[in-house]
């Protein structure tokens, strides 16, 4: 009989990036680590990830990983939802090509049998070609969007509650976004990948003269790249006091290594209902320490949360 170019002699090990019986690219050991047992083989060549003979797309690794390592932090957030009949709703915001809906997808909705994902994205032709494959894939109880994080708020396609909110590179305030989304759906949980902030850094050098008058604290945003850097820092803590003013549990942690991207901060949020009015007050504390009060406070919820308490002055006094 002849042998198959790809068959291999007893207790040898398959050839580097063939694809095995299983429909798991093999490797030698670490190659494709990155991949899990029953990935679907089709989808990793049709998201460019494996070229067409199985072998890993090198200009795809990095991607990969990132989205792969994100899964590892949603399984066990998608678990806890999956106790009820309906199955867990899922947001991905910025889904841009949707690697990471169409990955959650194949290993962990597809077998739940249950349960939606929604993908948003601003750029048309891109959620054609996802609605596309998912048509292709069999991949039904996927939906695409093509709405802004900000949009889709009152998108009629979407139900009143989203049970998880993801948002991976969302950049400058399609994360804030994102976030308003989850608290308006009522979200049980968030996993942000904050991106650029330009918003922070731009309010920041309005008033950079006065402030450097005012604190010597002013040094830290004095130069155009520490103006940059402290923006990004400075919003993501805003953010993490804001969830956690508004009833959630926050984690922060990195995605993967510095090696494979800079935007690498991962942002966990679950509800818990424990709203922190120490998170809030420490939310308006620094803002009005950097001057931004005025500019940024509705974005945090300061302007809603004095309403709330003038409403309750007034009451008091009748």
């Amino acid at each position: 009989m002849k042998k198959s170019k790809h068959a291999t002699t007893p207790g040898a090990k398959p050839s580097r990036g063939t694809v095995t019986g299983r429909g798991v690219p093999s490797a030698e050991p670490g190659e494709l680590s990155e991949l899990r047992p029953g990935q679907s083989v089709e989808l990793l060549k049709e998201l460019h990830i494996l070229t067409r003979d199985g072998r890993l797309n090198q200009d795809a690794r990095r991607k990969l990983k990132q989205v792969c390592h994100l899964f590892n932090f949603i399984e066990p957030l998608l678990k806890d939802l999956s106790t009820s009949d309906r199955g867990p709703t899922l947001a991905d915001h910025g889904a841009g090509k949707s690697y990471l809906g169409f990955i959650l997808y194949d290993l962990y909705f597809k077998a739940l049998g249950r349960g939606h994902i929604y993908g948003v994205e601003t750029r048309a032709e891109l959620v054609a070609k996802s609605r596309s494959l998912a048509l292709k894939l069999g991949f039904d109880r996927m939906s695409f969007l093509n709405v802004s994080v900000a949009e889709s708020t009152d998108a009629d396609e979407l139900p009143a509650q989203i049970d998880v909110v993801t948002a991976l590179h969302a950049c400058d305030t399609a994360t804030d976004d994102a976030i308003a989304f989850g608290l308006q759906k009522n979200a049980r949980a968030m996993v942000l990948v904050p991106c650029c902030q330009a918003e922070m850094a731009a309010c920041l050098r309005q008033g950079k003269a006065l402030q450097l008058a005012r604190t010597p604290l002013a040094e830290l945003w004095r130069h155009p790249l520490h103006t940059r850097e402290l923006g990004s820092q400075v919003t993501n803590v805003l953010r993490c006091l804001y969830l956690e003013a508004s009833g959630y549990q926050v984690t922060v942690t990195e995605l993967v290594g510095w090696e494979h991207s800079m935007k690498n901060e991962l942002i966990i949020a679950r509800y818990t209902g424990q709203k922190k009015r120490s998170a809030s007050e420490r939310l308006r504390a620094i803002l009005e320490q950097f001057g931004l009060a005025t500019m940024l406070g509705a974005r945090f919820g300061l302007q809603h949360e004095a309403g709330d308490r003038l409403t309750a002055e007034r009451s008091e006094s009748h």
